[in-house]
């Protein structure tokens, strides 16, 4: 705790607190990133983050079919690719303090259909579960079998490129598995380990759209949070799992929401301004918080 608030500050205290964050947030004048898609229309992508290259296949028509239970994370949306970079870099604090390190377990909710969070940093972990709704699956093989065996090593955009092999890295340590928060029950089960049994760190990026969505991904949180206080084969039992949710602003009623709900069962703390790169600042129209069950 005292890590935490030498590297970001003063926590959020109290409800209303919230509520003056949320406002001061929205009253900047945030640029227009639309929905927030890197492109909706493009069945694949060519991205560089932390510099590698990564192709990433996505599903428009998924996103505007009327499949019940959402669509939205068919495509990939412009928060990840940053996030990435950003949760990947060693300047950034949280490895510093020792949030995230090589022996880390972290699961992502939320992950969409590009795995590219974990694509990013799962050779510096010792296990990332991505975790989504079982229709994105197939979309998450096929992104993490294209880029776990060959990486393009050239800019994006050139015509031809060289294939090289990806770096040390191995599926042994990057998974998906599903995870409906309305309807799956959390459980140890998740790490895919008989020697991890909780997660040191627990990403959502970019997973709150409407008022629908607040509780059961916060509830989710609490409950993979929840994990490390029963795991006796922790090395640290004492060390709470760190919950880190990255977002763009785009509603301020549902951000408040979030945030209301977020403070009532975690020690909350935004990242602030100066340890973000400029692409994920709040001017930018993105946000991060750290939490902590309380």
């Amino acid at each position: 705790m005292d890590e935490l608030h030498l590297t970001f500050g003063s926590e959020v205290e109290d409800p209303e607190e919230a509520m003056t964050e949320a406002f001061l947030l929205f009253s900047q004048e945030i640029p227009s990133q639309n929905l927030g898609f890197v492109d909706s229309r493009a069945t694949t992508l060519e991205l560089t983050v932390a510099g590698k290259d990564y192709v990433i296949h996505q599903s428009p028509t998924v996103l505007s079919s009327n499949r019940a239970g959402g669509t939205t994370g068919a495509v990939l949306w412009k928060v990840t690719p940053m996030f990435a970079e950003w949760i990947a870099s060693p300047r950034n604090p949280l490895w510093k303090i020792g949030a995230l390190g090589p022996s880390s377990n972290v699961i992502e909710l939320g992950c969409g259909i590009s795995g590219l969070t974990g694509l990013v940093l799962a050779p510096s972990v010792s296990r990332y579960v991505l975790t989504d709704q079982p229709y994105v699956s197939k979309f998450v093989e096929s992104n993490l079998a294209e880029n776990m065996s060959n990486m393009s090593s050239s800019a994006p955009g050139t015509r031809r490129k060289r294939k090289t092999p990806a770096a040390p890295s191995s599926k042994d340590n990057l998974r998906f598995a599903s995870l409906d928060w309305e309807l799956d029950e959390v459980t140890s089960d998740l790490t895919g380990s008989d020697d991890a049994k909780s997660f040191d760190v627990v990403v959502a990026c970019d997973c709150i759209y409407n008022d629908a969505l607040i509780r059961p991904l916060v509830e989710t949180c609490v409950d993979v949070c929840k994990l490390r206080g029963s795991d006796s084969a922790t090395q640290s039992p004492q060390t709470p799992a760190i919950c880190i949710v990255a977002q763009q602003l785009r509603d301020p009623e549902i951000f408040e929401g979030w945030m209301k709900e977020f403070h009532k069962h975690f020690r909350t703390w935004r990242v602030p301004e100066s340890a973000l790169t400029e692409e994920l600042r709040s001017n930018a129209g993105f946000v991060i918080h750290i939490g902590i069950l309380r």
